[in-house]
């Protein structure tokens, strides 16, 4: 491969998905936007911009798994959501373990509060991204494999 490729990733959830961004060069994630997820699922319209405006190589999924290693309950949902991502957006898709990305993301997010790097208040969706680019950050060093 030549030069950088762009990468997306998503933490999937029953309310929000989180969405960051980085590339194969810098490997640096970076929190993008969040879609909100209704009645008739995640809002896609948000999803595609983001899409169309980075236009990245892949994608990259977090998957559901509990402490134990098992699968979380979210998994045949964020399995299908993989497959709605592949086939709308004709890309590969990577899933990566988002076990305590959430929880990682929100302590990265209070230390930067409180040590007066971020200045606003720490919000569920702000929370949602970080998880992303948490989950972006674990796939570029190695995780993940890729969605069936």
């Amino acid at each position: 491969m030549t030069g950088a490729q762009t990468v997306l990733a998503f933490d999937f959830g029953l309310r929000r998905i989180g969405i960051a961004s980085g590339d194969t060069l810098t490997r640096t994630p970076t929190p993008r936007a969040v879609a909100l997820v209704g009645r008739n699922g995640p809002d896609w319209e948000l999803i595609t911009r983001e899409v169309r405006a980075l236009e990245p190589g892949l994608l990259v999924l977090g998957a559901p798994y509990n402490a134990d290693g098992s699968e979380g309950a979210l998994a045949a949902a964020v399995r299908g959501f993989a497959a709605e991502l592949a086939r709308r957006f004709a890309l590969p898709v990577h899933l990566v373990d988002e076990r305590f990305s959430s929880l990682e993301a929100s302590e990265a997010l209070r230390s930067q509060r409180s040590s007066g790097q971020r200045r606003r208040r720490v919000a569920a969706g702000d929370v949602d991204s970080a998880a992303a680019a948490v989950i972006l950050g674990r796939y570029f060093q190695g995780e993940g494999k890729r969605a069936k």
